[in-house]
């Protein structure tokens, strides 16, 4: 790549249910991981520090809402002051998490660092397309897609003005969530381009990602984000998620698909999620997404 590398820790676990024990879940662990196993170095990258979230409020939720609203908003805000400053100066911002909801703080820092609209490439095992009467956790990690393009009955879906970004910019690939409720009506009478998990290996790897880049890098826009969350892989490769999948990609085909995405001068950033380090005590699960992200960043 022949832009700096920017790296911003986002080390919330605020928006996805606790543990079934209770206890909050260990994804803002995860940048700390990262930063131990060198991925700063590896990236070559400029430190910009961690943004700390809120304390975990709803460890209870309130029927129809998100867990956490307000602290997700708030951490939504502080974040994308974060990413935009990031950004500055033309650099590739790598935002580690981290629960899924940080895609909200993402998209708002990168609209801002853009100066307009930006398309979304929303690489996961999961849609993440509910509305909060939808969701049966109450994460705002199992509804930040719908709420990145505006749906649902939340202040999360109305961060700004407009949505964070519109549908026909959107693509969604690898999802293997068929018969859950991640809001699947909706996304198939939606504009978003979605490409999942079983239809990936026949297309091809770097055909979806030529084909995700027509929607993403269309003329009408003046970038885009890349969100990946670790459950979109394999569960062979990545065990250290919170809700597997079967099947998937392994690490190799998903670089075969980002790299093109991350190597393309409209890109703005990306950011991972959803590795918990409470599931990988022997580290060789976030050790394959730091050399995922060196490899897609080179």
């Amino acid at each position: 790549m022949n832009r700096r590398v920017a790296i911003v820790g986002a080390p919330s676990s605020i928006g996805i249910r606790p543990y079934d024990s209770g206890e909050m879940r260990h994804l803002d662990g995860a940048p700390g991981v990262f930063r131990q196993l060198g991925l700063p170095e590896r990236l070559n990258a400029v430190e910009f520090g961690d943004v700390v979230p809120p304390a975990y409020r709803d460890y209870e939720r309130s029927p129809g809402r998100v867990r956490n609203e307000a602290e997700v908003a708030a951490y939504s805000a502080s974040l994308a002051d974060r990413v935009a400053s990031a950004g500055a100066d033309d650099r590739f911002v790598v935002l580690i998490g981290g629960d899924c909801s940080i895609v909200l703080g993402g998209l708002l820092g990168a609209n801002r660092a853009a100066g307009g609209a930006v398309g979304l490439a929303y690489v996961d095992g999961h849609a993440d397309f509910a509305t909060p009467e939808e969701s049966r956790t109450g994460s705002a990690a199992s509804m930040c897609l719908a709420m990145a393009v505006g749906r649902g009955d939340t202040p999360l879906a109305h961060l700004c003005d407009q949505p964070l970004v519109l549908e026909e910019h959107v693509a969604l690939i690898g999802r293997r969530d068929a018969g859950q409720s991640y809001g699947h009506d909706a996304l198939a009478a939606s504009r978003i381009l979605d490409i999942p998990g079983a239809d990936l290996s026949t297309r091809g790897f770097g055909a979806a990602a030529a084909e995700c880049l027509s929607r993403i890098a269309s003329p009408d826009v003046r970038g885009f984000w890349i969100h990946l969350d670790a459950d979109v892989l394999n569960p062979v490769d990545m065990p250290a998620v919170d809700s597997p999948e079967p099947g998937g990609p392994i690490v190799v085909e998903i670089a075969e698909l980002l790299e093109p995405l991350v190597q393309h001068r409209a890109a703005l950033g990306i950011e991972i999620t959803i590795y918990d380090p409470k599931l990988d005590p022997d580290r060789s699960a976030a050790l394959r997404l730091v050399e995922l992200l060196e490899t897609v960043s080179r």
